[in-house]
């Protein structure tokens, strides 16, 4: 039974009259990240349980964790436990979305974004700001169709943020419901990476769009770079077919997605990944760690809700985690002779 409702359009418009703070419009003195910086003080004031997410932030404690040939940022943060535990396959059809407009808290209000998306803040933030774009329909999680919109957010946002994107097996604690996500740009360690020329392996090039395999991250990451947003995502697009093509399947492959725009390039990098929690996830008792990798977790920020799992965590786990469940080199390899070809 799927309890997340599909508003008609005239029930829908009385829903946004109370959920819409601002409406972006595109044009000449319009800032969307000024934007929703504004939102996020006003509804720091209005919205209780998004007042307390941050105080609470304010207790998170990081570490970081050198490892052979890359570093990650170890973070405990105990607000994150819903997230990292989440429910993410058929039994969200059991609960209420909590994206829909109809089930969103009474108090949270969002900037209506060209017309198709919410923009809310994130109640359980995992940087000083953290934003949820959620599509205005119930639809299910999926980067096809949506690629030009991940795009078009870096540019409206600007450099100094990143749009992130988490499959539904991998990462999205609502697969259920379309959405990205906008974090500050320069807070995972593989955004400083990517910049280093060693790591970059050029695989190929597609009119005009570059792509890289990135070297000694101890998982595998592929980096689009291209000043054409339409030639980015015909390239974004043809990867994840490839990779479709190469595993024999027909759904969306399990993907997470960063993307930002920079000195008027769109860089994106993208995560094939194999599953979405290690096995130690799932191990009882004091062996287990509650570690769920989304996109920031491959990027470098480990996010850890429970204190011991924080603590004990070195890098011998970190390569652990990231190999069981990154995609395996050779599927990568065999992916761009795929496309190639």
């Amino acid at each position: 039974m799927n309890r997340s409702i599909d508003c008609d359009p005239s029930h829908r418009s009385t829903l946004l009259d109370r959920k819409v703070y601002a409406t972006f419009c595109e044009g000449e003195g319009f800032d969307l990240a000024g934007l929703c910086l504004e939102l996020l003080t006003e509804q720091k004031k209005t919205w209780q349980d998004l007042r307390e997410g941050y105080e609470a932030f304010k207790e998170v404690r990081e570490r970081d964790l050198p490892c052979t040939g890359f570093s990650v940022r170890l973070q405990h943060n105990l607000g994150r436990i819903k997230s990292s535990a989440a429910i993410t396959g058929a039994n969200t059809d059991e609960r209420n979305c909590f994206l829909c407009l109809d089930h969103l808290p009474q108090d949270q209000k969002g900037i209506l974004y060209r017309g198709d998306y919410l923009i809310l803040c994130n109640p359980r933030p995992i940087f000083s700001h953290h934003f949820t774009v959620t599509h205005l329909d119930h639809r299910r999680q999926a980067i096809a169709g949506h690629t030009d919109t991940l795009l078009q957010l870096a540019s409206d946002f600007g450099p100094d943020w990143t749009v992130l994107y988490n499959g539904p097996r991998c990462g999205a604690s609502a697969p259920d419901h379309m959405h990205l996500q906008i974090t500050p740009s320069g807070q995972m360690p593989i955004e400083k990476e990517i910049k280093e020329e060693r790591r970059r392996s050029l695989a190929m090039r597609m009119k005009g769009v570059f792509l890289y395999r990135l070297q000694d991250l101890g998982r595998e990451a592929i980096l689009l770079e291209g000043g054409d947003p339409v030639a980015v995502g015909v390239a974004f697009k043809r990867l994840a077919e490839g990779l479709k093509n190469v595993l024999l399947i027909d759904e969306e492959p399990m993907i997470n997605v960063m993307g930002c725009w920079e000195e008027g390039r769109w860089h994106l990098v993208v995560f094939p990944r194999r599953r979405h929690r290690p096995d130690v996830f799932f191990r009882e008792g004091d062996a287990r760690m509650v570690v769920s990798p989304g996109v920031i977790d491959m990027g470098g920020v480990l996010v850890t809700p429970r204190e011991k799992d924080f603590k004990r965590l070195d890098a011998a786990w970190v390569k652990t985690i990231f190999g069981e469940v990154s995609m395996d080199g050779e599927t990568i390899e065999r992916t761009f002779r795929v496309l190639a070809g």
